[in-house]
């Protein structure tokens, strides 16, 4: 059985803010001024200090804090076989006129898994703390939502059917190789279900030729393949996000047209959900969250750096209460603090008096984490 402890009352997405120093080491890595082992040295030494930090504010789980990766998705996305990356006419569009660099992927192979690189960074983690290690990837949607049908090979998958099928199994070997490694504590980060919550992405996809209306059951039977053989103890969480770079975002809409597949077809055990604006709409959605799944209120922003108030933050925890037991719910921030290694405009100590809030409130409302 999933561990009942996971999520945590006091929990974290994933993704933290890159000191300067592994930022000034990545880029000497870009230029060749230093060497593969040089910059890994390096990068294991951030990511012991990031866990020794996380566990210093409170927080019974760890990550990596994303720190070995330029983006939260390309990273993982890229090294599955039949995937390449490539440079793009330009970047995803944020709002305010911001763009990430000119990055995309596209399928050009079957599609599948073998000895995942970032198993390994998972097994650092494992060996370096005694918290629970947490692995995040993206959700396999992602590798269908921003190109679709023109990021496909038609000569490799002629019907996309197929390719929903060998994504999933894809991913289901990547699960298992996380497993074998002892990851107990598995996010799948996603974009999509939200993205399909704004009427805005919901007319590009029409425009494009997809169904708004049959793609989130596609990307949830996508996704329950991919987890189906995870061993019994392994607890499965799922982020939810409309878009995370530079402090900027993407869509807008509540949870509405989703929930009802999102929280009773998608067979993870917990929800991380970004509740920090009005964009994120209401919590009556939760009134559909099944007993036995958790909701992880993101009601903390990880956009800017003024600290909320404690009791603002229980007002909207009772909120959440009157349409989901208290019981099921926990706290974090909305999203992670860096999606990509430029990361949000604020500051790495406002980050962590963010997270040592979370802990803080959570110990009051439920008594522990």
């Amino acid at each position: 059985m999933a561990d009942a402890r996971l999520p945590y009352r006091a929990d974290h997405v994933g993704s933290l803010l890159r000191p300067q120093a592994l930022r000034e080491a990545r880029a000497q890595h870009a230029a060749g001024a230093i060497s593969d082992n040089e910059l890994h040295g390096i990068e294991d030494r951030a990511i012991q200090g990031a866990i020794d930090k996380q566990v210093e504010v409170g927080l019974k789980d760890v990550t990596d804090g994303e720190f070995r990766r330029a983006f939260w998705h390309f990273d993982f996305l890229q090294e599955l076989a039949g995937v390449e990356a490539f440079e793009s006419a330009q970047g995803i569009q944020f709002k305010g006129g911001i763009q990430t660099a000119a990055k995309g992927l596209r399928v050009v192979g079957k599609l599948g898994c073998a000895d995942h690189p970032m198993i390994e960074h998972f097994k650092f983690v494992k060996s370096h703390t005694r918290a629970t290690p947490k692995q995040t990837i993206p959700s396999p949607s992602v590798l269908h939502f921003r190109g679709g049908r023109k990021a496909v090979s038609t000569d490799v998958y002629p019907e996309m059917d197929a390719f929903y099928d060998d994504l999933g199994k894809a991913y289901a070997k990547a699960v298992k190789g996380f497993a074998d490694a002892g990851c107990r504590y598995l996010q799948l980060d996603e974009t999509n279900f939200t993205y399909l919550c704004d009427p805005d992405q919901r007319a590009m996809l029409v425009e494009r030729g997809d169904d708004p209306d049959k793609l989130p059951q596609i990307y949830a039977d996508m996704i329950n393949t991919a987890i189906a053989g995870r061993p019994d103890d392994m607890t499965i969480s799922m982020h939810l996000c409309r878009g995370n770079f530079q402090s900027s975002w993407i869509a807008s809409g509540g949870y509405d047209p989703v929930a009802d597949v999102l929280f009773n077809q998608v067979d993870v055990d917990a929800y991380f959900m970004e509740y920090d604006d009005e964009r994120s709409g209401g919590f009556e959605p939760l009134r559909l969250v099944p007993k036995g799944k958790r909701v992880v209120l993101g009601v903390v922003t990880s956009k800017a750096g003024e600290l909320e108030s404690a009791d603002a933050i229980k007002r909207r925890i009772d909120e959440a209460a009157t349409f989901c037991d208290l019981d099921q719910l926990c706290l974090s921030p909305q999203c992670g603090f860096a999606s990509t290694e430029e990361g949000n405009l604020l500051s790495e100590e406002q980050q962590w008096a963010k997270l040592r809030l979370c802990v803080e409130v959570a110990e009051q409302v439920w008594g522990g984490l």
